[in-house]
């Protein structure tokens, strides 16, 4: 038996639901602190670590600073529901409630399709 094909009646890890790939789909979110409020911003995404670890489609998550005010988060998952789910988690509300009093603004959220990518251990195009 070729040790690289599946066992017969076995199914493959990928449903439908999920793809082969475990990024597919990524969220890029800029935000803008209120003056004085920069070091609050970095406190309340280093903070949401914790949460963002207990998300099982949650692939990557990165929370950045570029200066005083600007900030930005990037997080890919292998599907939608996984973007959704995130969206709707933890740090999505954490960061709806906190926007009046930290953010000049509304966070800016883009939705995108991973054409390519490198994680440890892997790294390729997406077809989707």
């Amino acid at each position: 038996m070729d040790a690289a094909a599946p066992e017969p009646g076995i199914e493959s890890s990928a449903s439908a639901d999920r793809p082969e790939v475990p990024v597919a789909k990524a969220l890029f979110v800029r935000l803008t602190a209120k003056s004085g409020e920069g070091d609050a911003v970095e406190r309340f995404l280093r903070d949401a670590l914790e949460a963002v670890m207990e998300e099982e489609d949650t692939t990557t998550w990165y929370a950045v600073r570029f200066g005083h005010h600007d900030f930005a988060i990037f997080d890919t998952f292998p599907g939608n529901k996984g973007r959704l789910a995130h969206l709707a988690g933890k740090v999505g509300r954490g960061l709806i409630a906190h926007t009046p009093d930290l953010l000049e603004g509304l966070p800016r959220i883009e939705h995108a399709q991973v054409l390519a990518y490198k994680l440890p251990g892997d790294g390729r195009q997406v077809d989707e």
